[in-house]
């Protein structure tokens, strides 16, 4: 065998850690004449081939150091036995070199003799590859984190234990192979990506996600964090690429899982904000329907009971099938399931058979957590919808009854498309509380209704129905009822005849809302009607009204304001309780608020009422309101009552006309309170009939 063939073959024996060195190789006649000087040998002593070639190896070991050991060591391998020891040597620049050798015989045939074969390597070099070496195959073999050796094609060259158990397959199944290959199930095109990153850069991929399916858990996608380093040879050169990986299925479950569990808080914080805020039946249901999307579904519909919607009460008993009113719906464009599903408004009715009669009658959530064309194929005997559904994409479904105090009010019902998971427990639990909210909500505003459509007619009918005014005065009237978001308040006005050709115009307001303030209203205009027959003095007329208030078994407060009118003389007595001036409008077209005592509201107790004497001239025109035609948000009471005495320039208008005026300009579309209005013309005598 040529000699360069036996160095090859030596240094493959010598052990893999020689190829991490800087490796001198020395060969040396069977007498230690060197007869061979490497470049390695060059870099390593410093000397020149043509320095050593020639000499005897003894003459490089370091002078003060024990020759006679180098010597023996050679001496041996010329005797045919392999080698290794530690010598000192000598530096061709003068300083001693610690050196670790291996010595091996040569079979010469040229000289029938054996010549010798020296690797040297630095010692302290060498002592560190082997240690490192040891750590690394102590950590490949053992490391619970999977690691793998990868080459600058990307081809698996070596797995550990650890990785083989994590993909199910042996190393022979990955070596050789890309991970395309080996796992076509997880995301190997990214993972790629960043090892060819890793390998043009030189920068480590740190914490880079692989997730999907291997053959050691087929049914159940994983989730890996990869690292990735480059390897290089002694040059820098690229030459592959070290993986680690570490499964983190657990904690990103549980991750996932807080993070799902902070979504859902936060979405029942702002449902318990959004939903039901209104009191109105139509935009609660819509409130559900746009909180719910897209955070817990694709598309979702909210369904109510149509004698509810009706403003009926929701009924009993479902045995026959049930119809309901679609009230919410979202998305409410850009979504192929909205287009195919019922628009609002509609009233959609159900046979008993059917999944919505079910689930009411049930009280149960209803849930498909993988819709398919046997899941549908009960409710497909009803409507094609189900099958429209399932071609765009419909994948999952559940609807969730809306049940408040007992009673069912409608359904809501969710659809999954572009979210890949199917509903589970936990998104039916979520569905269920928003559900809920959504139905006290929504009884919330059918009891509200219902008590506010009573307080409108018991109100309506303290009022008085006919106000027939004395000769000599021209009367007009309003009553405006508070919008749907306040309740009806108490209050209310009146005309009342006295002696001598005289009249009372009166107006108040009980403080509160609702049936209570109405009925309160009720029994101070009663009480009015007959003191005032009896021709009672105002002052002592508002203190029996201070009586009747003290009677009840709740505190009430009234302001009022009593107005004794002579249509023949113009005199005016005004007696008022905390209630807005009057203003009167002269036949010239001046405006003026009364100056009288403002007094205080009936109920407060132990004050004394002050009346006002004004003389109006023939034809002049007094106007008595209460506070919601001239209260409005974020406005001055005395810029809004300049705005009232603005519009009351005009003294010959029609009365109707005045006070149709008045509300159109000083009242909201929807008032936030009452507001009764009471316009009088004074001293316009009616002509006597015709004989």
């Amino acid at each position: 065998m040529p000699l360069e063939d036996l160095i090859s073959s030596a240094a493959q024996d010598a052990g893999g850690w020689l190829g991490a060195l800087s490796v001198a190789l020395v060969a040396t006649s069977s007498e230690g004449t060197v007869v061979r000087w490497n470049h390695g040998a060059q870099e390593l002593l410093g000397y020149a081939p043509p320095e050593v070639i020639g000499r005897h190896i003894a003459d490089l070991l370091h002078p003060g150091a024990d020759r006679s050991l180098g010597r023996s060591l050679w001496e041996t391998a010329a005797t045919g036995r392999g080698v290794m020891g530690t010598v000192t040597a000598w530096h061709r620049s003068g300083h001693p070199l610690e050196l670790e050798i291996w010595a091996c015989p040569v079979p010469d045939r040229r000289h029938g003799a054996s010549a010798v074969l020296v690797f040297a390597a630095d010692a302290h070099a060498a002592r560190r590859i082997r240690g490192s070496s040891a750590v690394w195959d102590g950590l490949f073999a053992r490391s619970p984190v999977g690691i793998a050796v990868l080459d600058t094609q990307l081809r698996f060259l070596q797995v550990n234990p650890a990785l083989e158990a994590m993909n199910g397959l042996a190393e022979s199944a990955h070596v050789g192979r890309r991970l395309a290959e080996v796992l076509p199930e997880v995301n190997a095109d990214e993972m790629e990506q960043a090892m060819r990153q890793v390998l043009d850069t030189g920068e480590p991929v740190l914490d880079r996600r692989r997730s999907g399916r291997t053959p050691a858990d087929p049914e159940h996608d994983r989730v890996w964090s990869c690292s990735y380093v480059r390897v290089e040879d002694p040059g820098g050169r690229p030459i592959g690429v070290i993986a680690s990986l570490l499964d983190i299925t657990a904690q990103q479950r549980d991750q996932s899982d807080a993070e799902a569990g902070r979504r859902r808080l936060a979405l029942l914080s702002e449902a318990s904000s959004r939903i039901g805020a209104s009191l109105d039946l139509e935009r609660t249901a819509q409130e559900l329907a746009d909180l719910a999307v897209p955070h817990l579904a694709n598309a979702v519909t909210v369904d109510v009971l149509d004698s509810l919607a009706s403003g009926n009460e929701p009924g009993a008993g479902l045995a026959a099938g049930v119809a309901l009113r679609r009230l919410g719906k979202a998305p409410l464009s850009g979504s192929t399931v909205t287009q195919i599903l019922a628009p609002l408004g509609r009233t959609l009715t159900f046979p008993s058979a059917a999944p919505y009669t079910q689930a009411l009658s049930a009280r149960q959530p209803y849930l498909i957590a993988h819709l398919d064309e046997q899941a549908v194929a009960s409710a497909a005997r009803h409507t094609p919808k189900p099958a429209q559904l399932l071609q765009t994409g419909v994948h999952s479904f559940m609807m969730i009854p809306l049940i408040a105090r007992g009673m069912v009010l409608g359904v809501a019902t969710f659809y999954r498309t572009r979210t890949p998971l199917p509903f589970g427990s936990d998104d039916v639990t979520l569905a269920t509380e928003l559900a809920t909210r959504a139905a006290i909500s929504i009884d919330n505003a059918r009891l509200y209704h219902h008590e506010h459509e009573t307080a409108v007619v018991l109100q309506r009918s303290m009022l008085p129905q006919h106000v027939t005014p004395p000769p000599g005065i021209e009367i007009a009237h309003r009553y405006l009822a508070a919008s749907d978001v306040n309740e009806v308040g108490g209050d209310w006005y009146d005309v009342l005849p006295l002696t001598g050709g005289r009249a009372a115009l009166l107006i108040g307001d009980v403080m509160g809302h609702g049936i209570a303030a109405a009925a309160v209203m009720g029994r101070l205009s009663a009480t009015v009607r007959a003191l005032a027959r009896l021709d009672m003095p105002p002052t002592a007329l508002l203190h029996q009204l201070e009586a009747t208030l003290a009677d009840l078994a709740e505190p009430m407060l009234a302001t009022f304001l009593y107005v004794v009118c002579d249509p023949v003389t113009g005199d005016c007595t005004i007696t008022r309780a905390g209630h807005p001036p009057p203003v009167v409008v002269e036949p010239d077209g001046t405006v003026y608020l009364v100056n009288t005592p403002p007094g205080v509201p009936l109920g407060v107790g132990g004050i004394t009422f002050t009346t006002t004497n004004l003389a109006l001239p023939a034809g002049s025109l007094l106007v008595l309101y209460t506070d919601g035609l001239i209260e409005a948000r974020n406005r001055d009471i005395d810029e809004r009552l300049n705005e009232l005495t603005g519009l009351l320039t005009e003294p010959q208008q029609p009365l109707d006309h005045l006070c149709d005026s008045l509300i159109a300009h000083l009242v909201p579309a929807s008032a936030d309170d009452d507001i009764a209005l009471l316009a009088a013309r004074i001293g316009t005598r009616t002509p006597p009939p015709q004989a």
